[in-house]
């Protein structure tokens, strides 16, 4: 068997994290919430949570039980497992576990949980509450494995793309059930409509392209991230794996190496 790797989240880039971590050659079993949030579906794992099976460039992932799970993964399939209450690590008691739900703050996960944990973004502190931390702050130490302390502190402020920062997010203006105007892969103007949370309109800020958009029915609440649009206007980046989610991916996968004493991963 494969060395097994438990990531907890399937958002976008906890996805592109497992997905570089089962082309390495790790077993990756996925952990989620019952009904995630999700943006970017395109290119989330999380989606099996919905669909029953879904796959990220190439990678197939399939909703399964706890028990199911290392099995499944054997197969050379990533099995996304609900696990509210954050246990699944003592059912699989993996070799390594990655925290990837990026809470910007650690929500349980400490070193006991496998012999290798990782923590990636702002909330951990590594050789305190885990091993290593990977950096997910955008600039020059993107995908950083740090040894010891934290990364940057959450800014609260997204990443600039093309200049834009705040102004590519869209947020729900009230809380209600969240019902989609536009799809992924659509290209938008500014003040357009591309959903509504309740009876209330969400609104772009610029024009580009609608890379993210919760899913229809979900209930929102007043300021939640519903929708991402891109202003470099490529469709095609709607449907891949970002260059943050492919440089932290990397970072897991060196950190694990690293401390693992580069032992191969079969």
């Amino acid at each position: 068997m494969k060395k097994l790797v438990l990531v907890k989240g399937g958002g976008d880039l906890a996805s592109g994290i497992a997905h570089r971590l089962f082309r390495c050659g790790f077993a990756v079993v996925i952990s989620e919430l019952p009904q995630p949030t999700v943006i970017r579906r395109t290119v989330a794992f999380a989606q099996a949570i919905y669909e029953g099976r879904c796959a990220v460039e190439g990678v197939e992932a399939v909703l399964s039980s706890a028990a199911e799970a290392t099995a499944v993964a054997a197969r050379g399939i990533i099995p996304v497992v609900v696990d509210e209450e954050g246990t699944l690590w003592r059912t699989l008691r993996p070799w390594a576990l990655v925290d990837a739900t990026l809470a910007k703050r650690n929500t349980g996960t400490y070193k006991e949980q496998a012999e290798l944990v990782i923590g990636v973004g702002p909330g951990f502190t590594a050789q305190q509450d885990v091993h290593a931390v990977v950096e997910t702050n955008r600039g020059h130490d993107l995908g950083r494995v740090i040894m010891g302390g934290a990364a940057a502190p959450n800014t609260g402020v997204p990443g600039a793309i093309s200049g834009y920062t705040q102004e590519r997010v869209l947020r729900a203006p009230a809380a209600g059930l969240f019902r989609c105007v536009r799809a992924i892969g659509d290209t938008v103007c500014v003040g357009e409509e591309v959903a509504y949370a309740g009876e209330a309109p969400v609104r772009t800020q610029i024009a580009g392209v609608l890379r993210g958009l919760l899913r229809e029915g979900l209930q929102v609440d007043a300021g939640m991230k519903v929708a991402d649009v891109d202003p470099r206007c490529r469709r095609e980046h709607c449907f891949s794996i970002s260059d943050k989610a492919r440089a932290v991916g990397g970072g897991v996968v060196e950190a694990l190496l690293y401390l693992g004493k580069n032992d191969a991963a079969v």
